[in-house]
């Protein structure tokens, strides 16, 4: 007979295993179903690693600036292999982690596919064992997401990329062609480029970072530049020509030529994991590749919902966990308040990091707000001057009638923890009077937040 269950996850990535441990806090007796790796591809092929690789990165260029601070060092060598070594044991370990975390709070991992063979029974299909089936109340789809792949453009694992080969190249490359300048692609792009590589970015959109306020993404391009990566933006690939040692990116548009390099990195974006999921069953609806789900992210099923990437946009893990809490607490019967994608942060870690949360300055206006718009550059900050890291600016966004924060956006060193006080900010509906009244510490880089709203409201004192 088939295990009766209260809730059972379908993918253990950073929206499954949160709502797994959740659901089991609240009772429910529960399971988690994943094929691969606990964690997903964030803790293990992405957020996780990555940021390890990152980190090394910035510690490679401070020990090569070391000199601006007073100190003498030798020769700066790099063993390229453990640098790859040291960011996948980082992952092992945190994906270690979570099945500590499951034993500790009640939660059965099944490892093995997981499937629907109805709205109340998941089939799980254990690599290289018989398949078996569980019953549960309620189920939850976390299958996420995979690099999309355009006619053309198809990754290969060795020519043509995607993000999981870059994190583990056997050598650095000595150049290399990035097709997409979201998140993903500026981060391989800075990374690469610290440790010698010829980067070449290309972007169909208008700028790099594409949903980012303009004005950060001119300041990204600006730092960009200077680091010597080229930057291709408004143009099109027409299709990768692949060599046996070589790659030719040919492009269209702003930019009309052939770009040569060792290899493509293809970011443009993500398709969610629906297939095979047994989906068509039981009549849940998917548009464009991702399950449809309403605020509390139950699909047409009755039972059934939907959480992370495979449900599209905003396609982050940290939005992929509150989904999971969410949708627990909505079939435990909690009612949560649905969630306000506007107050979801958005950050990128290439250097200097990019965050940011609410309206855009064009966003704001378009939705007829009358704005108040402060920036603030790093330069001006004590802080910032004795760490050396004096690039980039904070811009607060306020509603000019009520004197609400409308979005913050920052780039500088920081800003991905800076962001955190303008997301509070964002959920309490906090207005500059708020934020202006906070005493912030001196010297810190959080300054500049309370510096920046007081330049929108024509009371700045230090700028």
């Amino acid at each position: 007979m088939a295990e009766k269950l209260d809730v059972v996850v379908i993918g253990g990535g950073p929206g499954g295993y949160v709502a797994g441990i959740r659901s089991a806090q609240l009772g429910k007796k529960t399971a988690v179903v994943e094929s691969t790796h606990l964690g997903g591809i964030c803790l293990n092929w992405g957020c996780i690693p990555t940021k390890a690789l990152l980190h090394t990165a910035e510690l490679y260029e401070s020990m090569r600036r070391a000199e601006e601070f007073g100190l003498k060092v030798g020769e700066i060598g790099i063993d390229w292999l453990a640098v790859i070594e040291r960011s996948r044991d980082v992952a092992n370990r945190l994906s270690k982690g979570i099945e500590f975390l499951f034993n500790k709070y009640g939660v059965t991992y099944y490892p093995g596919r997981g499937k629907l063979a109805s709205a109340k029974q998941v089939i799980v299909e254990p690599q290289g064992a018989q398949a078996f089936q569980v019953e549960a109340a309620n189920i939850i789809i976390a299958t996420g997401a995979r690099p999309k792949a355009f006619p053309g453009m198809e990754p290969d694992g060795e020519r043509v990329i995607t993000s999981k080969e870059a994190m583990v190249l056997p050598e650095v490359p000595k150049r290399m062609v990035i097709i997409g300048a979201g998140a993903i692609g500026v981060e391989f792009a800075y990374f690469y480029n610290v440790f010698g590589t010829e980067v070449t970015i290309i972007e169909m959109l208008p700028q790099i970072l594409p949903m980012e306020d303009e004005d950060i993404s001119k300041e990204l391009a600006r730092q960009f530049k200077k680091r010597k990566i080229n930057i291709l933006t408004g143009t099109k690939v027409d299709k990768i020509e692949r060599q046996k040692t070589q790659v030719k990116v040919h492009t269209s548009g702003n930019s009309a030529e052939v770009v040569t390099a060792d290899l493509a990195l293809v970011a443009v974006g993500v398709q969610g994991n629906v297939e095979d999921l047994g989906l068509e069953k039981v009549g849940i609806k998917v548009e464009k590749g991702m399950i449809q789900v309403d605020e509390r992210y139950r699909t047409a099923a009755e039972g059934v919902y939907a959480i992370g990437d495979v449900i599209g946009p905003p396609l982050l893990a940290h939005a992929a966990s509150a989904e999971g809490l969410t949708a627990v607490e909505h079939l435990a019967g909690m009612n949560p308040a649905p969630l306000n994608p506007r107050n979801i942060p958005a950050c990128t870690y290439c250097h200097p990091q990019v965050a940011s949360v609410g309206y855009t300055e064009k966003e704001a206006k378009e939705a007829g707000y009358e704005v108040k718009v402060g920036k603030f550059p790093f330069r001006a900050l004590g802080k910032a001057l004795a760490t050396g890291e004096i690039d980039g600016f904070v811009k607060v966004i306020y509603d000019g009638e009520y004197g609400e924060l409308l979005g913050a956006h920052m780039i500088g060193d920081g800003a991905t923890d800076l962001i955190s006080e303008t997301a509070v900010a964002r959920t309490l509906e906090t207005t500059h009077h708020e934020i202006l009244k906070t005493v912030h510490p001196h010297p810190t880089l959080s300054e500049a937040i309370m510096e920046a709203t007081a330049v929108a409201q024509g009371e700045a004192v230090n700028y």
